[in-house]
Order: structure tokens, then sequence, then C-alpha cells
């Protein structure tokens, strides 16, 4: 049996996937993606540390590094979900933007964390006090550092639109309609260059949907495991 191997985004650790892992009915293993400065390094040494057949699920960068996995190794990957996450390589005017949010973290994290968790929300959750501190607890906990190696990972990250077509394996990509950063449209235009693919989108959800919507993620991601079991 395939391990679902669950691998989190920018500043982010396995509370993300928390809601899938306790409801998970195989394997399952937290990803590490805190420590290189590039989505192919990151992929490789993930395929290196956890063998054997894996089914992704990567939200945000960490589908990025999923769809690198399956480009890297797609004998070994047996499915992907894809959360709120993006294909596309760097976009003009981006460099800066992202720098300078680097700055800032080297200056004080808490107005980094401030600033860059209200717009990744529901604007309809942006008031939920527990919802944000916990999210905030994540980002303090990952800090400066670690906060510049992913966002260098991202200045140079792979176009994925250049293999995603080479892809085998079941995908489902999953966001939040209220998601702004990476909308339905994107995840409906990565499927398109999958051969395998179906889009689902949870209502009442931003960018961090698997913490804004766990059950409702949970119910999507539970079912369509369950549709392709027999090839995990």
């Amino acid at each position: 049996m395939a391990t679902l191997l669950l691998i989190p985004g920018l500043l982010s650790d396995a509370r993300v996937w928390r809601a899938v892992a306790e409801a998970a009915s195989m394997p399952v293993a937290d990803a590490d993606v805190s420590q290189e400065t590039s989505i192919p390094a990151m992929a490789a040494r993930l395929l290196r540390v956890h063998p054997g057949p894996l089914v992704l699920a990567g939200h945000s960068m960490g589908g990025r590094v999923a769809m690198e996995m399956a480009h890297q190794a797609p004998d070994r990957i047996r499915g992907m979900i894809l959360a709120n996450t993006g294909h596309g390589s760097l976009k003009a005017g981006e460099e800066p933007k992202r720098m300078a949010k680097v700055a800032l973290a080297h200056e004080d994290m808490d107005r980094l964390a401030a600033e860059w968790i209200p717009p990744m929300l529901d604007p309809a959750r942006v008031d939920d006090q527990a919802l944000v501190a916990d999210l905030t607890e994540m980002v303090l906990k990952m800090g400066a550092e670690v906060h510049e190696r992913q966002i260098r990972a991202l200045l140079a990250r792979p176009d994925a639109k250049t293999y995603l077509s080479d892809i085998p394996c079941p995908v489902l990509l999953i966001t939040g309609a209220q998601d702004g950063w990476s909308p339905a449209k994107q995840h409906h235009e990565i499927a398109a260059l999958l051969p395998r693919a179906e889009v689902q989108v949870i209502d009442d959800a931003g960018h961090f949907l698997p913490v804004e919507r766990p059950e409702q993620t949970v119910t999507a991601i539970t079912a369509w495991l369950k549709t392709h079991e027999e090839e995990f």
C-alpha cells in the first residue's frame, strides 16, 4: 500500500493537513520542506526520505513540490491531491514583492504574519481569532530563515506546464471558492493539462482551505481516495 505524504506550503507545518492525517485509512507521513532552497531539491529529498509508492497531498507551495516529485519519479507516485496551488513560473514584478516580504520577516516576523495571513483567508474568517492565532503561531514557529529559503525556492520554481501532460496518475485539485491567491480558474487550467484530473471547489474557504474547512476537505479527499484505492 502507498503512503499518503502530506506536504505543507510556505511557512506551514503539519497542522495544515492535521484533519486529513487523522481521518486517513492508509499510512501517513508528514513532509519537511523547510531546508532546501529549490523546489526540485525539496522534491528529490522527499523521494529519498520517503521510499516506496506514494500518494502526495500538497498545499500551496507543497503542491508545486508534489508536481515536481511526480515529474522526477512518475513510477512511484500513485496519486496526487493538489490544494490551493499553482503551476506557472515566475511572474513579472513578483520578485521585488517577494523579497520585500523576506526583508520584513528578518525585521519583524510578527508584522509579517499580521500582513500575510488575513489575505490568505476567506474574508468572512479574518475575525476568527482562534484560526488566526493558530496560523500566526505556525508562521512564527517557522521563522525568517525558513521563510527566505522557501521564497527563494518559489522565485526559482520550475514551470510545471512543461511536464504536467506526462504525469499519468489520478489527480484531485481542490481549492476554496474565496481563494484569491490560487483561484478555481487556475486549478481548472492545471486539470486541463493533466491526463487524469478533477477539480473540486469548496465554498466559504480561502487559501488555507484545509484548516478553514477541515471537515469538507476531509470529505472530498476521503471520497477521492476511496474511488482510486485499487491504484494505491
